[in-house]
């Protein structure tokens, strides 16, 4: 039985013609192998930061429905683009929407989850020889309506064909040639990992690391699927594969180091001492789809008998968290609301930190001699984040990266626009 490899190529992967011209024999190189391939792309280059501007011309806040009616339109060129290109070089290709496969979603605009794949047109199409291209980023919900599956959601997309498919693994080929210990514009010298844990990949993705989306993690991790991040431009490498840790061999407590400079804090000002109010804080911002991250409630004051509630969360969703607490001030009976965009959460992981002493007080001690004051600290067993000023983001990350020693002799060579940490 052939096995089926899903491949992932992103936006700038397919940014021009001769893109993808290069995309298509990375692809047919596959095939040759003896392999069944399913390719899932992204909208060319810019395409999706081009329409959301064209939208914000029109209307400062656009519906979510007519946004994914928008944004779903970039993958359907760079599909079509992409078999034509395959077919051009001799091989039979067909492109899909995730319409015409069904590929299932929650109804919910701009961050629906996948609830389903039907399989039955891929595997058909699969028999017959084809290569088949498929738009990632896209879904549809079981009533027809078109939704978008957020940030990161091509990476999602491919996991999820790959998790229905039963595939071999998946292939996500991006700008860098794998998962780094570092980002390799702030630390030029930083390693390229031959392999890492879904857990510890999972942590370095909500940490910061802009290689994968935690949710194509999660994903992965949930139905087993190996990953493999590899480069678009020297296919020869293997890249970083991703996969269960029981099958790997640690050798250092630390895998990775990375900054999320995306992050805002909120603090809840004289939030009364009484049960059930970080509950409603919590539970309303829930209810607004907003994710929060590191959490802490400070000490009841005697006199007052209040406390405050710091949490942070991805600044793409502060006005939404602004609204949803000024909607809640007065049930809460709760102070100012105080708000910090000049922050960073700089981050640790590695599953060999479980059970060896000494990691957290290292960190601690590195940035203390760096004069860098940490706001918050949040930890799990293969984690430890703080919380710093914006501008010493760069050279926190630096020192940390030296301190545990996951240098290369090597410059890393990055390609393409990624996004800033």
């Amino acid at each position: 039985m052939r096995k089926i490899i899903v491949q992932k190529f992103g936006g700038t992967s397919v940014a021009d013609t001769d893109k993808i011209k290069n995309v298509a024999r990375t692809v047919i190189k596959e095939k040759q192998n003896g392999n069944d391939v399913v390719v899932v792309v992204s909208a060319m280059g810019h395409t999706t930061d081009y329409l959301v501007k064209m939208a914000k011309d029109l209307s400062p806040n656009p519906s979510s429905r007519e946004m994914d009616m928008l944004l779903s339109t970039g993958e359907g060129v760079s599909i079509a683009l992409l078999a034509m290109a395959i077919q051009a070089a001799g091989y039979d290709a067909v492109s899909f929407n995730a319409m015409q496969i069904g590929i299932v979603t929650e109804n919910v605009h701009s961050k629906a989850r996948i609830i389903d794949i039907k399989t039955d047109k891929l595997k058909k199409n699969l028999q017959e020889g084809k290569i088949i291209v498929v738009a990632g980023f896209q879904g549809v919900t079981p009533d027809g309506e078109i939704t978008t599956l957020g940030r990161g959601g091509s990476d999602t997309s491919a996991v999820a064909l790959a998790a229905a498919l039963n595939a071999e693994r998946c292939d996500i080929y991006t700008d860098v040639e794998g998962v780094y210990t570092t980002d390799p514009r702030v630390v030029p010298n930083a390693s390229r990992l031959r392999e890492i844990s879904y857990e510890e990949m999972l942590e370095l993705a909500h940490a910061g690391a802009n290689v994968l989306h935690p949710r194509s993690v999660e994903t992965a991790k949930q139905f087993n699927v190996p990953l493999r991040v590899r480069s678009s431009f020297k296919t020869d490498n293997l890249g970083t594969l991703i996969l269960g840790v029981d099958k790997m061999e640690i050798y250092k407590p630390v895998a990775g180091v990375a900054a999320d400079l995306s992050q805002a804090r909120i603090v809840v000002c004289d939030v009364p001492d009484t049960p059930g109010q970080a509950a409603m804080i919590f539970g309303k911002l829930a209810q607004e789809g907003i994710s929060v991250d590191m959490i802490i409630q400070s000490y009841a004051r005697k006199v007052s008998n209040t406390n405050d509630i710091a949490f942070t969360i991805d600044s793409s969703d502060l006005e939404k968290t602004k609204a949803a607490l000024e909607e809640l001030k007065d049930e809460l009976k709760a102070g100012d609301i105080k708000i910090d965009e000049n922050i960073a959460k700089v981050s640790i992981v590695g599953a060999g930190m479980i059970d060896r002493p000494g990691i957290a007080s290292t960190m601690f001690e590195t940035l203390a001699k760096l004069n860098v004051n940490i706001r918050m600290i949040s930890t799990s067993e293969i984690k430890i984040s703080c919380l710093v000023d914006k501008e010493d983001a760069k050279r926190a990350v630096a020192a940390l990266h030296k301190e545990f020693q996951l240098e290369s002799d090597e410059i890393a060579e990055v390609k393409g626009d990624l996004p800033n940490i």
